[in-house]
């Protein structure tokens, strides 16, 4: 990984000092040919203002400069004079650039190229008192030329630029690769991980993945250890039975005693079946749950109805109060959520005890409230009640036929409605749990909360 990083580093870095460096030769040439223009300009200017190109000034013919090549050409572009050359044998200047623009402007300027001499040269041209027209050239490298010239020490700064880069990229890289490293190399000990604040969000979200899929997967084996603890006790008791009728070591009133046994058995093993099937698809997030108007008052009408014998079986009371309340939700999964929280307020209740459900609307939002005079549930459990297979009294759970699921069931199907419950017990005394339903249903809209 580091390797990958260093080349590509040095790479881009190759890139970047190759367009610096011809970025920074094209501007310096420019920079040279402004320059050029500026000192040919004073040059011509001084030349004029000495007088020596005057038309009766004959000095102007023994003039020589080696750097300078100076020419005075009439306004009919006849060269009548040149510092360098025979002005008879010259063509002639009119139709030049610097020579058109002196003539019009009054002072005119050009740089033309020569491919063979790989040179360039820069004119300047000024309309004299007379009428001719003085200019002046100098001869000077081209861009190319200048830059093959400075090629060596461009290569050479490269060489440093991209050794200095190769230095700073490894240690740069060490240092934001090494935290990465030791989270790989040591996950179960992250909190010990040094690292520096710009990827310390990247390492607190790393640890809290870390930490969750750790929770889901102790969460999964107590599930699965708890799925077959629970699926043994009735499977055992059904194969014990069974075995006894079947070795003709049952009398006749105990075939049918056994045949009862077996029968609440295989009942059992349905029952809890059939909720960690439930379960199974409201943990499913990519389940969709269809939404329609449903008349919660109704739901729970016709709940309270369904669990009276239940009820009478267990000597409890059932009292049914409210008005009719519509809510956004899936009917189904509240006619699950009914049943599972009547019947727990049944089966953890005394007998000559007494459950109750209302429905009623308070402002914007609907309450359904179960409520019992049954054995409550203490602080310590109270945080628990809704994890799977918790039972706050098992010998009376499985006594009446309770799996440990129901109010897990319940708090899914809560999420999924984005609904908020609130529980408040006593230990001895009774529950009361409030389920409140939000005017909107939006995703995310409230949190659950227990209290």
């Amino acid at each position: 990984m580091k390797k990958k990083i260093n080349t590509q580093f040095i790479i881009v870095s190759f890139i970047a000092i190759i367009l610096t460096m011809s970025l920074s030769v094209g501007t310096f040439y420019e920079l040279f040919v402004q320059e050029m223009r500026n000192d040919m300009k004073a040059y011509t200017h001084v030349l004029r203002s000495a007088g020596v190109f005057n038309a009766s000034n004959e000095e102007k013919l023994n003039l020589k400069n080696e750097d300078l090549r100076i020419t005075i050409i009439d306004a009919d572009g006849t060269v009548v004079y040149d510092n360098e050359a025979n002005d008879i044998e010259m063509d002639n200047h009119k139709d030049r650039p610097e020579i058109e623009s002196a003539l019009k402007n009054g002072e005119g300027s050009d740089v033309r190229k020569s491919s063979t001499l790989n040179k360039s040269t820069y004119y300047y041209a000024v309309l004299l008192d007379d009428g001719q027209v003085l200019r002046i050239a100098k001869e000077a490298s081209s861009v190319w030329n200048i830059f093959i010239k400075v090629l060596p020490l461009i290569l050479g700064i490269i060489i440093l630029m991209l050794f200095s880069v190769g230095i700073i990229t490894h240690y740069i890289t060490k240092s934001i690769v090494k935290p990465v490293e030791e989270l790989a190399n040591n996950i179960d000990e992250i909190k010990d991980i040094k690292t520096y604040k710009e990827i310390q969000p990247f390492i607190d979200t790393i640890k809290k993945q870390h930490e969750d899929i750790v929770k889901n997967s102790h969460v999964r084996q107590e599930f699965t250890a708890n799925v077959s603890h629970e699926l043994k006790t009735p499977l055992t008791s059904i194969s014990g039975y069974s075995e006894l009728i079947e070795n003709g070591m049952a009398t006749q009133e105990d075939t049918i005693r056994f045949a009862g046994e077996i029968h609440k058995s295989s009942q059992r093993l349905l029952t809890l079946i059939n909720d960690i099937i439930e379960l199974s698809e409201l943990d499913s997030s990519e389940s969709k749950v269809a939404m329609e108007t449903v008349n919660i008052y109704d739901i729970a009408k016709n709940c309270v109805e369904m669990l009276k014998f239940n009820a009478k079986d267990h000597g409890v009371n059932l009292k049914f109060e409210g008005t009719p309340c519509n809510i956004t939700a899936n009917k189904m999964m509240m006619e699950e959520l009914v049943y599972n929280l009547l019947s727990n307020a049944i089966r953890y209740n005394r007998e000559g005890g007494s459950a109750t459900v209302r429905v009623n609307k308070i402002l914007d939002r609907v309450n359904l409230e179960v409520l019992d005079t049954g054995i409550g549930i203490s602080k310590e459990n109270q945080k628990r009640i809704f994890e799977r297979f918790y039972r706050v009294d098992k010998s009376r759970s499985k006594s009446t036929g309770g799996t440990g699921l129901g109010l897990a069931i319940v708090k899914h199907i809560l999420i999924k409605h984005n609904a908020q419950l609130e529980l408040e017990s006593t230990e001895g005394k009774g529950t009361h749990i409030t389920v409140i339903f939000q005017p909107s249903q939006k995703k995310g809209l409230i949190n659950n909360k227990i209290r």
